[in-house]
């Protein structure tokens, strides 16, 4: 089994991986400081709140026409575009802080900016791992990318408060610095990442043949029913754990250490996700994974603490990264590499669609049932979520990667 050590004698990877974890970071930091920015130039939650959503706006707008963009051009090119243009942008916020000329709508204008940076980035990247990378190395390759997000989440928001107690524009210097530094270690990458080359010039019909591949796709379909709806009531369980912490009256630190908490168990899944993946049926890993928060509902809404909320999150999203990088890896290995760019794309799209919905949901399930049953109506919502996974046979029945990287598993659409 590759493991992480080999993993990293793969050159133009460890470019790639580290080319991204640094702007990962960056960006965790900025998205941490913008809506502190926003707050403190108009003393407006809402204001605060626009600039969050304006950047998540931004990313959904650009993913499916970026999946085509990484099926038809060079992906190192448009990595590099992303995080030269987050550079860029990054660097004007840190210009105007300095002389005193921030706004508001150059403020927000940043986050779109960046958002539909983030959006290029993320299908181009996918179709390049699956490039520099064997089809034995794509689990531990994806458990990288896990870890990945998990180390900026727990360092982002501490870093980009200490970066916004120095200047309003300190996160942002630090963002341009790291996409900076990840356009330049993007550059080292020596694979050729072009794609195959195509005479006509015909983007929607790329597009819908991208989203027509998915959903044709068995396993496909059901996962684009399944994470939208996942995504949806899982966030929504932490949002009101949070948010009855926080009405409890828990100081912030206590909060704070319960996601570090969180992050730490978040990295440790990942370093562990190719053992796990390796040893379990990729179709059980993905219903374990699907199953494993409904339990943890129990203590939530028994028990209104910062350690019950650090334990129940802490033992879900250990198993989180090896259910995401098992079912990634498989549907990497099955999707044609013409295809890629727009079927991750498409499957992202999706999968985000009702995250914004979640603090919503969980703002009203508080008001109106009250903490314990909120949370005892989001654990039954998971569960109904998990049997989409669980009564779907082409879900049950993946076998290990040992077994679908021989091709012994059909990955053939129905015309």
């Amino acid at each position: 089994m590759p493991t992480y050590r080999s993993l990293a004698h793969n050159r133009d990877f460890t470019a790639l991986w580290i080319g991204a974890t640094v702007s990962e970071l960056g960006s965790r930091v900025s998205t941490f400081a913008m809506p502190l920015v926003a707050y403190a130039m108009t003393g407006s939650a809402f204001w605060a709140a626009t600039a969050e959503a304006v950047y998540l706006g931004g990313l959904l707008l650009t993913l499916l026409p970026a999946g085509v963009l990484a099926d038809r051009c060079d992906r190192r090119l448009l990595m590099r575009a992303s995080h030269g243009t987050g550079a860029v942008v990054y660097a004007s916020l840190v210009v105007a802080g300095v002389l005193g000329s921030l706004t508001l709508p150059h403020l927000l204008g940043a986050a779109l900016l960046t958002g539909l940076a983030a959006g290029l980035f993320q299908p181009a990247e996918t179709s390049a791992i699956r490039t520099v990378v064997s089809t034995e190395e794509l689990p531990t390759a994806l458990s990288q990318q896990q870890a990945r997000k998990h180390v900026a989440g727990l360092l982002g928001g501490p870093l980009g408060g200490a970066l916004f107690g120095i200047a309003r524009w300190a996160p942002f210097a630090g963002d341009a610095i790291s996409y900076a530094a990840g356009w330049l270690l993007l550059g080292r990458i020596r694979a050729d990442l072009a794609a195959p080359r195509r005479s006509d010039a015909r983007p929607v019909r790329d597009l819908r043949e991208g989203v027509r591949f998915t959903w044709h796709h068995p396993l496909f379909r059901v996962l684009l029913l399944w994470t939208p709806l996942v995504n949806l009531t899982v966030n929504a369980l932490f949002f009101v754990a949070l948010l009855r912490l926080i009405s409890a009256g828990f100081p912030a630190w206590q909060i704070g250490l319960v996601e570090a908490v969180i992050g730490c168990c978040g990295i440790l899944g990942a370093l562990a996700a190719p053992w796990l993946i390796e040893r379990l049926p990729t179709g059980h890993l993905t219903v374990l994974v699907a199953w494993s928060f409904v339990p943890l509902a129990v203590p939530l809404a028994l028990w209104n603490h910062p350690i019950a909320m650090a334990g129940a999150a802490s033992i879900g999203l250990f198993l989180n990264p090896a259910g995401n990088a098992g079912i990634g890896a498989y549907r990497m290995a099955i999707t044609p590499p013409e295809l890629l760019g727009r079927v991750q794309s498409a499957m992202q799209f999706v999968s985000m669609l009702a995250m914004p919905l979640a603090p919503i949901v969980a703002g009203g399930l508080l008001a109106i049932l009250g903490g314990r049953d909120a949370v005892l109506a989001l654990a039954a919502l998971t569960a109904a979520s998990a049997l989409i996974p669980t009564c779907a046979r082409t879900v049950r029945t993946l076998p290990r990667p040992d077994r679908w990287r021989t091709g012994e598993v059909p990955s053939a659409v129905p015309a």
